[in-house]
């Protein structure tokens, strides 16, 4: 009999679709500019509710996010907020949808000062992933770390919305700023391989 592979405590085994974006998702650098935006959308979202919940609804908020295009969501006028407003395939919360809107001008703004966005938030972990080697249990797993209060910090101070530390923190594990897979999780190994 073939033993399963050892994953982070947090997954919930019984969801296929959350075993599929820890194994092949969750940690993995990212630098591609529309990918950090999606997650950065996705994670303002998340405020106040489960990562599952959005993860169920990210096909819909890519469609009706113009697959997160952060040029087209900083043009989205009364009309489309209306129109977002009303899809029950998003979470239809009007400070939410704003916020999207908002960082997705801010966005913008960080791309034309660092040339990037990806080049701007990749300098609170000056380049390299950070690898935590004490997860084991759901009590080892931080909320939020000196990184994560810098960047919110950061984010607030260029008037980006939905970016407190928490929210931060969990974008910076979900685009691979920080490997926070568990020491035993087969996931661990293959993203210290890519560093």
């Amino acid at each position: 009999m073939i033993t399963p592979p050892c994953r982070c405590p947090w997954v919930d085994l019984s969801k296929p679709d959350y075993v599929a974006y820890h194994d092949q998702e969750w940690g993995v650098p990212v630098h591609d500019d529309r990918q950090h935006f999606e997650f950065l959308i996705l994670e303002g979202a998340q405020a106040g509710l489960s990562w599952y919940t959005v993860l169920r609804k990210r096909q819909s908020y890519r469609a009706a996010f113009d697959g997160f295009d952060p040029e087209l969501v900083a043009r989205y006028d009364a009309e489309k907020v209306a129109e977002l407003l009303a899809n029950p395939g998003i979470i239809r919360n009007r400070l939410k949808v704003a916020a999207a809107i908002l960082n997705a001008q801010k966005f913008i703004e960080v791309q034309a000062e660092f040339g990037s966005f990806d080049a701007y938030i990749w300098r609170f972990v000056d380049g390299r992933p950070i690898v935590r080697n004490q997860l084991r249990t759901l009590a080892d797993y931080p909320t939020t770390s000196p990184e994560s209060d810098a960047l919110s910090r950061d984010l607030i101070q260029r008037g980006f919305k939905f970016v407190g530390s928490t929210i931060i923190y969990a974008h910076m594990q979900a685009i691979g700023l920080f490997n926070d897979h568990a020491v035993d999780c087969f996931r661990r190994r293959a993203l210290l391989e890519l560093c």
